[in-house]
């Protein structure tokens, strides 16, 4: 049996800003508005279909898995934008990147509170 993930819906406040916000950090554009969403599409396929919400939105996590190359493109643009960015997903190292598993990674939030993550290489992959 074949799984994959195709599409999540993604609460925000203002569903075109939040879907620009992420398409511009990893370098991307948002796809046309359908029906109620503003999707992002990640080059693997699978969908963040922005959605707006009149109430509070619960922020989610969303991990992106990317190369050492695409790493430190995203990581510049997260810098050049002014993020506070962190090493870990509880926000203590303020300001620093993580090397967990031989790899990269950085947390970093969205105009809604997402918690947003890039890694060169998966957890528990071992180095």
């Amino acid at each position: 049996m074949t799984v994959q993930l195709n599409h999540t819906i993604v609460a925000a406040h203002d569903k075109h800003a939040s879907a620009e916000f992420l398409a511009g950090i990893l370098g991307l554009e948002p796809s046309p508005e359908f029906g109620p969403f503003v999707p992002v599409e990640i080059p693997n396929g699978v969908t963040l279909d922005y959605m707006e919400t009149p109430g509070a939105v619960t922020p989610q996590h969303y991990a992106f898995l990317v190369t050492e190359d695409d790493f430190d493109a995203i990581f510049g643009r997260v810098q050049q934008a002014g993020l506070t960015f962190w090493a870990d997903p509880l926000h203590s190292r303020s300001g620093e990147i993580n090397r967990n598993d031989g790899g990269r990674g950085v947390y970093f939030d969205d105009p809604d509170g997402h918690n947003l993550e890039i890694l060169t290489r998966p957890y528990g992959s071992g180095s």
